[in-house]
């Protein structure tokens, strides 16, 4: 099957050229391997993932440029796919925390993938939060986006962990032969068709001016200039030159906690998302001493599907732009601000053609975009020119019920996004299960301490809860399975301090036992001498067969031997004594030779 990349497609592949961004996005899963009714293991997640996606496209098609870049590229199926190669286990190194989590994620998002190959990663992950499982996801923007991601997500849960891995099914399709030429030939009849490309695509960027809402309407009736500083978004320190490099920081908020703020203030859920995103760089650029005069702006993506696209992989998305009223101080009242921003940019929004951002997008050939994006970076135009939006913030909707991985429930779907030269933050919230899951994406040097937007998520929340008088949220829930990581830690922190104190008191008792046998030894030196010249006197006693002794006898020797201690102390002062009780042992011959002479 051949198939052609559509403008907006393109673009994600463009944006990577000549450039530090990255095209693709990743998701993360936090699973528990201890729910699944078999033992979890890299394997068994292989198998279950090529028998349940691998027949989907985005898992077997390839890239085929077209020569010189003259026209959209286009997806080629493959009979055959190195799963092997796309597949990985890994594991966290040192003790697998948050932040060391975070630190591989960040490292494996920032490389770019293979396209000679499907555009697709897999990352099996040991050692999460302790006993944890991450499987981390890249897949290029190119091929999906928010909604086609979370359908490609469905095909791998299930609702039960009771689910038996299927054999995987192997792909039979003959692979279609495109040659260069037969590229070149669909691209000059493209061609051919470009004045009326030119000419929708004039008359659409006409339309798509009222996307950028509030800039666009402020800049009517203007000059040139101020017009062009209207639309502009104000200036930020993650609004500048991205580098290769990322950082990501992620946590969850209860969608219950949203939902009480959303019925409160009379919102909708994606108003309660901004209005905390809102709080957290509020908060962000006031400890930087950065907080703009003017209010930051949002691109937020808009899904333009339709019932029939339900369930079509591709990007099917638009675009609007939201005020974040960053520049108002009461959290109620930056919150009706932003429901009413976002009111008046959907209802401009949908008097739009549904696919109008994919019109605009088709018009150059990707050469000419490539060309742009070359000549942005190596300006570092970024750094001079504001975009019409300070970050991207998108709210992608996902299953409310539990959800299972081949056996292992999933406790946590965190998103990593992209960004580009301008706009060097990106955060998407998705919601599953009752939570909602934060991915914050950065440019690792614009944003050394992204963590503290992570941890600003509650604070940013619990000010909007006590300004409608409900209340507080006792804790941000670092992950989805924080409470219970917590509780075993501290059980298995208990277990461990009791069986040290086992251990040290048990040292502590031999030690004393040993004292006390030091000291014993050191106070009965005599005791000890006496046991030492014991057996020469047992020697005499040895003689009695020889002699014919009665047993009576040798009992009373010995008897005699043990009640005459004053002896004792005499050999030790009399060291000729000790000498002469050292020859005996000549006497010894004849007790030997006894028994010849009975024979």
């Amino acid at each position: 099957m051949i198939e052609q990349l559509s403008g907006v497609d393109t673009s994600f592949l463009t944006m990577e050229v000549g450039t530090n961004a990255v095209g693709h996005v990743t998701g993360v899963l936090i699973i528990d391997p201890t729910t699944s009714p078999e033992p979890w293991t890299f394997e068994r997640f292989s198998q279950h993932l090529i028998s349940r996606v691998g027949h989907l496209p985005p898992f077997r098609r390839c890239l085929r440029e077209v020569p010189l870049g003259l026209d959209r590229p286009y997806w080629v199926s493959k009979t055959e796919v190195d799963f092997d190669y796309h597949l990985r286990h890994v594991a966290v190194p040192g003790l697998g925390g948050r932040q060391e989590f975070a630190e591989l994620v960040a490292r494996i998002h920032s490389r770019p993938l293979d396209r000679t190959r499907p555009l697709w990663e897999c990352y099996v992950v040991d050692k999460v939060h302790g006993d944890r499982v991450g499987i981390i996801t890249k897949i290029h923007h190119a091929a999906i986006d928010g909604i086609s991601g979370q359908e490609i997500l469905s095909q791998l849960v299930d609702l039960s962990p009771d689910v038996e891995v299927r054999e995987p099914v192997r792909y039979l399709n003959p692979e279609p032969t495109v040659s260069p030429e037969d590229l070149t030939r669909r691209a000059l009849r493209a061609f051919a068709l470009s004045p009326t490309r030119v000419a929708r695509t004039a008359w659409a960027l006409g339309k798509a001016l009222p996307l950028f809402g509030p800039a666009f309407t402020k800049s009517q009736g203007k000059g040139t200039v101020e017009s062009l500083r209207e639309l502009a978004a104000p200036r930020t320190p993650f609004n500048a030159s991205i580098g290769p490099h990322r950082r990501w920081s992620y946590v969850s908020v209860r969608l219950d906690d949203v939902k009480e703020v959303k019925n409160a203030a009379g919102t909708t859920v994606n108003d309660v998302v901004l209005a905390i995103t809102s709080g957290v760089l509020r908060r962000w650029l006031q400890r930087h001493d950065a907080l703009p005069e003017r209010d930051l702006l949002a691109m937020v993506p808009l899904s333009v599907r339709s019932s029939s696209e339900a369930h079509a992989i591709g990007n099917q998305v638009s675009f609007t732009i939201a005020n974040l009223a960053t520049t108002e101080l009461d959290p109620a009242t930056r919150l009706k601000s932003i429901h009413l921003a976002m009111i008046d940019a959907k209802a401009s929004h949908d008097t739009l053609p549904a696919h109008i951002l994919t019109d605009i997008s088709q018009v150059a050939p990707p050469a000419i975009s490539a060309l742009a994006s070359r000549l942005i970076a190596s300006t570092n135009l970024a750094d001079r020119v504001t975009l019409p939006f300070n970050v991207v913030v998108s709210n992608v909707p996902g299953p409310p019920v539990p959800l299972y991985i081949s056996g292992a429930e999933v406790l946590g779907n965190y998103p990593v996004s992209a960004i580009v030269d301008g706009v060097g933050l990106n955060v998407t919230v998705v919601s599953t299960n009752n939570m909602l899951d934060f991915g914050f994406v950065s440019d690792r040097d614009l944003i050394p301490d992204l963590w503290n937007m992570a941890d600003d998520v509650l604070p940013a929340l619990n000010e909007l809860k006590a300004a409608y008088g409900l209340p507080l949220s006792g804790r941000a829930r670092l992950t989805t399975t924080e409470e219970a990581i917590t509780a075993r830690q501290r059980k298995a922190a208990a277990k461990n301090r009791a069986s040290a104190k086992r251990n040290a008191s048990k040292r502590r008792s031999a030690a004393k036992a040993a004292l006390a046998r030091e000291s014993a030894a050191t106070k009965a030196p005599t005791k000890l001498a006496a046991a030492t010249k014991a057996p020469v006197k047992r020697a005499a006693a040895k003689k009695a067969p020889a002699k014919k002794r009665s047993a009576s006898t040798a009992s009373a020797r010995n008897a005699s031997a043990k009640k005459t201690p004053a002896k004792k102390t005499s050999a030790k002062k009399t060291s000729v004594k000790r000498t002469s009780a050292k020859k005996t042992p000549a006497k010894k011959t004849p007790a030997k030779k006894a028994p010849a002479k009975k024979t």
